[in-house]
C-alpha cells in the first residue's frame, strides 16, 4: 500500500522533497513497543462537503490520500454533524452532548476573544482518552473560546482557561475561524514566535484607529470580500475584526497547511512509544481560501476544489508518517467534517463560478447553516487496520457519539448522567457489533431551527422568525446563504425515497410527524441515553 500512496502522490503532482517521509528502520521493535490501545487521530475538515470526495461520488476533485483511508476502513454513507456550523459541532464532539442545550452566547459561532465554551475540568473527549493512559494534542483550528470571560484577553500573557484546561497535554492552535482575528497561533497557553516589543490588540467591538481595512483600501485585498469580512487587512486578506501589533506572530495563509502537517507529524513522532491522541483541526475549505501555490489550478474547480486538494495531501502526509513510524496497523484514524459544504461565504474567490459541475454536497438538498442534508451529512471514514475491515455501512452516526465511542475503545465507560447525547457505537465504527446502532439524531440549524432523523424519515418543525439567530454573524435574512433557514411550515421527508427532500409529505403522514415532534421533545429532555 505504500507504493501505492507515491504513485497517487506522483499522480496529483504532490509528491514534494520537502514533505517525503524515508524510512528509518527499527519498525518491528517500534511495533511491539506499542500498547493495545489503539492510538486516535481525529481529523475534522472546515466545511467539507458530503460530495466534495471523490470516494462519496465525486467525479472532478481527485482526492486518492483520502479514498486510501475509505478503501483500508469503513465509509459511512448516514453521518451526522451535530450542527449546520462549526463551534456548535465541535462542541458536541468535545462534551458529548448537543451545543443547543448551552445558551448561544456560549456555543454560537464564536469570536476570537469569546471565552471558553466548556467548564474546565469537564468530561471531554480529551479528558477521558488521557485517564485512559493517552497523551492528548491539539494541532489546528480550535473555535471553542479562550479565557473565562471576567475580562478581556491578554493575548500577550497567558491566556487560559483554554484546551489545556479541558483535557489536552498540548495544543498548538488556531483560536477560531480563519477569517477572525487574531491570526495568529497559541502554543499551549501562549501566542507562538510574539515579539514582545510589538503587543497585540484584538477588537471585536469596533474600528482601532490607524488600522488599514478591506473597506477603505480593497486595492491592497488578494481577493475582494462583502462588508461582514471587510475589517483590518492580513496577509492581504481582509477579516472579521481588528487587530494590531504580533507582526512576527501572524500566520501566512498559505503556509497554514504545511505548519499543520509538520506539528502534526512531530507529536506522532513524539509519542510514538505510548497511546497518543491528535485531534488535528483543519482550515480547508472554509474561507478566505488560499491553498499554497504548488496545489493552484490541481483541482480544475476553481480554488475551493484546490483547498480540498491541500487537505487531501495533508491526510497523505500523516498516514505516511504513521508508515514510516510502523504505527499504522494499530492506528485509528478518522476523517470528517464539521458542517456541510458552502460556495460564497464572504468571499468573492470564484468558488461559485468555477466549481465546473462539482457537486460539494453530492445531490443533497442545502449547505452550510441549513438543517438539510446538505448541511447536515458529512463524509466520515474510520481506518484502523488491526480490527476495522473495509465496507462500506448505512448505519447512523452522530459526531457527538465520539466520546462515548472512544471512550469505550479505550476501556473507559461514560458515567451516569454525563455526555448524555453520546452513544456508544463502537460496535459500529469498527464493524464488530451491526445491531448496535443509533436510530435517531436531532439535528441544528441557524435561526434555532433543529430538526430529527429517525429511521428514514426526517422532521423540521416549522421556526419562522423575523431574521436568523444565534449564529454570530450579523447576517441579513435576505442573503442567500440564510434563504432556506426560515422554516414556514412543518416539513416531514422520507429520505430513502426522497434523499434530496424534494417532497413534503406530512400531509399524507400528520401521525408520524406528531410522534417524531414528540420523540424530539423527550430527547430535549432525557438525552439520548
Amino acid at each position: 500500500m505504500k507504493s501505492t500512496r507515491r504513485e497517487f502522490l506522483q499522480y496529483t503532482g504532490l509528491l514534494t522533497t520537502q514533505f517525503v517521509l524515508t524510512g528509518c528502520g527499527c519498525l518491528t521493535s517500534q511495533k511491539t513497543a506499542q500498547k493495545d490501545k489503539p492510538n486516535v487521530i481525529y481529523i475534522m475538515a472546515d466545511d467539507l462537503g458530503y460530495g466534495d470526495l471523490s470516494c462519496y461520488g465525486a467525479t472532478q476533485i481527485k482526492t486518492p490520500n483520502i479514498d486510501m483511508l475509505a478503501e483500508q476502513g469503513r465509509r459511512f454513507t448516514n453521518a451526522y454533524a451535530p450542527s449546520a456550523t462549526c463551534t456548535p459541532t465541535r462542541y458536541a464532539v468535545m462534551t458529548g452532548q448537543y451545543a443547543w442545550r448551552q445558551p448561544v452566547k456560549k456555543t454560537g459561532i464564536l469570536t476570537g476573544d469569546d471565552p471558553l465554551s466548556i467548564e474546565p475540568g469537564s468530561l471531554t473527549l480529551p479528558s477521558i482518552l488521557k485517564k485512559a493512559g493517552y497523551s492528548t494534542g491539539l494541532v489546528g483550528k480550535w473555535h471553542l473560546g479562550l479565557g473565562d470571560g471576567t475580562k478581556p484577553i491578554d493575548f500577550n500573557g497567558k491566556i487560559a482557561p483554554g484546551p489545556l484546561e479541558v483535557g489536552f497535554d498540548t495544543a498548538y492552535f488556531i483560536p477560531a475561524t480563519i477569517d477572525r482575528v487574531p491570526c495568529v497561533y497559541i502554543k499551549d497557553h501562549y501566542v507562538d514566535k510574539l515579539d514582545p516589543s510589538d503587543p497585540i490588540r484584538v477588537s471585536y467591538d469596533g474600528p482601532i484607529m490607524g488600522v488599514p481595512t478591506g473597506r477603505d483600501h480593497p486595492d491592497r485585498l488578494k481577493v475582494g470580500a462583502d462588508n461582514q469580512h471587510a475589517d483590518v487587512i492580513i496577509n492581504g486578506i481582509s477579516r472579521i475584526g481588528y487587530m494590531t501589533g504580533g507582526e512576527s506572530a501572524r500566520w501566512v495563509d498559505e503556509d497554514i497547511t504545511d505548519l499543520l502537517v509538520a506539528k502534526s507529524v512531530k507529536f506522532i513522532e513524539e509519542n510514538k512509544n505510548q497511546p497518543f491522541f491528535l485531534y488535528l483541526g483543519v482550515q480547508d475549505p472554509h474561507v478566505p481560501r488560499m491553498p499554497n501555490p504548488r496545489f493552484r489550478g490541481k483541482s480544475g474547480c476553481g480554488i475551493r476544489g484546490d483547498a480540498i486538494v491541500e487537505i487531501d495531501f495533508l491526510v497523505g502526509e500523516v498516514t505516511a508518517a504513521l508508515d514510516r513510524l510502523g504505527l499504522d496497523e494499530n492506528t485509528l484514524v478518522i476523517f470528517t467534517s464539521d458542517n456541510g459544504p458552502i460556495l460564497f461565504d464572504g468571499y468573492f474567490d470564484g468558488a461559485l463560478e468555477d466549481q465546473n459541475g462539482h457537486k460539494p454536497a453530492g445531490g443533497l438538498r442545502g449547505w452550510k447553516y441549513l438543517v438539510f442534508e446538505g448541511g447536515m451529512r458529512v463524509p466520515f471514514i474510520a481506518r484502523w487496520p488491526k480490527v476495522i475491515k473495509p465496507a462500506v455501512t448505512d448505519k447512523m452516526f452522530c459526531l457527538v457519539d465520539m466520546l462515548a465511542t472512544c471512550g469505550s475503545i479505550a476501556g473507559q465507560p461514560i458515567p451516569e448522567g454525563k455526555a448524555i447525547d453520546s452513544l456508544d457505537l463502537s460496535g459500529v465504527l469498527l464493524g464488530t457489533a451491526e445491531r448496535t446502532s443509533r436510530d435517531s439524531v436531532i439535528q441544528q440549524g441557524v435561526s434555532n431551527t433543529l430538526a430529527i432523523r429517525k429511521g428514514d424519515w426526517k422532521y423540521i418543525p416549522a421556526n419562522a422568525t423575523e431574521k436568523p439567530t444565534g449564529i454570530g454573524l450579523g447576517a441579513n435574512p435576505k442573503d442567500s446563504r440564510f434563504a432556506e433557514s426560515q422554516i414556514m411550515e412543518p416539513l416531514l421527508f422520507n429520505l430513502k425515497k426522497d434523499p434530496a427532500e424534494t417532497n413534503n409529505v406530512i400531509g399524507q403522514y400528520p401521525a408520524k410527524a406528531k410522534k417524531m415532534q414528540a420523540l424530539m421533545e423527550k430527547i430535549k429532555q432525557h438525552g439520548h441515553r
